[in-house]
């Protein structure tokens, strides 16, 4: 049986990012996972089922909700940073580092879609990790971007975005969209039937709003973790791909695969970009776990 408890820690600006620990059986001290969520995602979206797979296997496993999301604090809320998020993460990673259960020099990452990118990039430049897992990674925001936003539609969003930028300057809120949303008349991030049922899934009530700031639209555009990939190397890269993602997109992290060096190992899966998530579980975490069998344990 694993233990999960409800934990706190401080990151920078004086708040508190809050999360779940996961604690295996036996003695420790353990080797430890840290997790954490995809753009505008909880910890409550599909992330314990891993994590409890994780834990039965001997892993300490820490999985926290993103500052200004879930039962982290920060303002605005529903604000995605992407620099912001890598920063607090290894605020985490310390975190584990100072508990007695954990082995300290045998922590690894597991991150996914957006927090699959920053596991890239986080493998990059912190070296206390010893082996990264990004499932489903985001590789470029200009390239998605591309792909994702008709031309036609361009315009209008940099119209958003100029608009959001004035208002801020006047001192007013940031201006915000839907994360998900079938109907076209309702600015949103995602729209596709699969993206709207992950997101909608039941969650207990508070865990989850279905909102974010239009300036983490922007940020995103901005962001290209694929620009650190061959920087991971030596510590171990596995990348978990779905063979048919329009979300990250699956030729951009196989191209991003190719530009990685060793040691490294890609699990292409059938599927879109939730799949690894729900229909293709069992291969996905079992990848990610031999994984960490392979370099933690």
């Amino acid at each position: 049986m694993t233990q999960r408890t409800d934990i706190a820690f401080p990151a920078e600006g004086g708040i508190t990012l809050r999360g779940w620990l996961f604690l295996p059986d036996g003695p420790g001290p353990h080797p430890a996972i840290t997790m954490a969520h995809g753009f505008a995602g909880v910890k409550e979206h599909g992330l314990a089922r891993f994590a409890e797979a994780f834990a039965a296997d001997g892993f300490v496993v820490l999985v926290h909700d993103h500052r200004t999301f879930g039962g982290s604090e920060g303002l605005p809320r529903q604000d995605v940073d992407p620099w912001r998020q890598i920063d607090d993460w290894r605020r985490a990673i310390s975190f584990l580092e100072s508990r007695p259960e954990v082995d300290p020099d045998r922590i690894g990452v597991w991150g996914t879609s957006y927090a699959g990118g920053h596991a890239i990039v986080l493998g990059a430049t912190d070296r206390r990790l010893r082996c990264v897992v990004a499932q489903v990674p985001t590789i470029s925001g200009y390239e998605q971007g591309l792909r994702r936003v008709p031309p036609e539609a361009t315009a209008a969003l940099e119209e958003a975005f100029a608009r959001d930028e004035r208002a801020r300057f006047r001192g007013e809120a940031p201006l915000t969209q839907a994360i998900v949303s079938d109907d076209p008349a309702v600015p949103a991030a995602y729209r596709t039937k699969d993206a709207i049922d992950f997101y909608l899934r039941r969650l207990p009530p508070g865990a989850w709003e279905n909102q974010v700031t239009l300036r983490s639209t922007r940020a995103a555009r901005m962001y290209e973790p694929g620009d650190w990939i061959s920087r991971v190397s030596p510590t171990p890269l596995l990348l978990v791909v779905a063979d048919h993602d329009t979300v990250t997109v699956t030729d951009l992290a196989l191209a991003a695969y190719e530009r990685a060096l060793h040691p490294k190992k890609l699990v292409l899966l059938p599927g879109g970009h939730f799949d690894p998530y729900l229909a293709t579980f069992e291969e996905s975490s079992a990848a990610a776990l031999e994984w960490f069998r392979r370099h933690l344990a």
